[in-house]
């Protein structure tokens, strides 16, 4: 009896063979699928058998998509940011000059309200920059005697009294304010109606009326208004408030302070107001005595 070894490779059915079961089998399975849905339980079953498979090798896909969407974003969100940020300051920038604009229109228009209160004429004017001496209180404003503006002239604001006109220029005037220790203004008392002069302190904004003596009528928050006996500022304007007043009976004169009405250290607009019609002569300055007991004679 011959023996003969197995085969190195097992075989099976021919290739014709399996190849023809197999597409005999894919053709009655795709008709029984059509015809009658004999297969969509067994496709349900198997999709929810293999859907955990599916999750799991799309996890290394999702989470690289999503690594990549959150540095786009990341970078996306700083642009936005910075440019939010850059918006911002824009926008702040603009709606503090128009904050400035409006505080500047109504200064403007109670400016225009008090040249229509004073019958004089006024000339507008803006501050420039201050005086560099440090013991002085004067500003310089963009008016000269090429506007019309003359030496002495009083500056006002809607509030009251800023200061007198000192020095002219061509384009420029120097003002000196109501604050510095060598400007005196002569007032009125709205309560009581006495008078007196104001003078500037110089180093810390305040106004002194001296020469007042111990028992004057003068009270703690009176207004002091210009009494026009100068000629120089209008009547009834608001000069200063009375804020304290020391009253030692070892002195012949009480120590008044006061607080300036007008924005001396505010504000950019101010009116050169005009000087007064020309006043009469004063009599009494003839009657100075001249030489050997005679009168002077001009």
């Amino acid at each position: 009896m011959e023996y003969s070894p197995p085969p190195f490779f097992k075989r099976g059915p021919s290739l014709l063979t399996r190849f023809t079961f197999f597409s005999i089998l894919s053709v009655a399975l795709l008709v029984a699928d059509a015809r009658f849905n004999y297969l969509q339980a067994l496709r349900q079953g198997i999709a929810v058998a293999v859907y955990p498979l599916q999750r799991l090798s799309s996890l290394p896909g999702n989470f690289i998509v999503r690594i990549g969407e959150f540095f786009v974003a990341q970078s996306q969100l700083q642009r936005e940011n910075e440019q939010l940020r850059r918006q911002e300051l824009l926008d702040t920038a603009a709606t503090q000059v128009v904050k400035s604009l409006e505080s500047e229109n109504q200064h403007l228009r109670q400016l225009l309200g008090l040249r229509e209160r004073l019958a004089r004429e006024f000339i507008a004017g803006e501050i420039l920059y201050s005086n560099r001496d440090p013991f002085t209180r004067r500003v310089v404003v963009d008016r000269g005697f090429q506007h019309g503006v003359k030496a002495g002239q009083a500056v006002v604001d809607e509030a009251g009294v800023v200061g007198q006109v000192t020095r002219v220029f061509a384009w420029v005037s120097e003002v000196t304010l109501v604050t510095d220790k060598e400007q005196a203004v002569p007032i009125q008392s709205v309560r009581s109606g006495l008078r007196g002069v104001t003078f500037g302190i110089g180093y810390d904004g305040t106004l002194e009326l001296r020469f007042m003596p111990v028992n004057a009528d003068i009270q703690n928050g009176d207004l002091l208004v210009t009494s026009g006996i100068d000629g120089t500022y209008p009547p009834g304007l608001p000069v200063a408030v009375v804020s304290n007043i020391e009253r030692n009976a070892a002195y012949a004169f009480a120590r008044i302070t006061c607080t300036p009405t007008s924005a001396v250290t505010s504000f950019g607009q101010v009116l050169i107001v005009s000087t007064a019609d020309q006043l009469p002569e004063n009599p009494l300055a003839d009657d100075e005595p001249g030489p050997k007991g005679k009168k002077a004679r001009k």
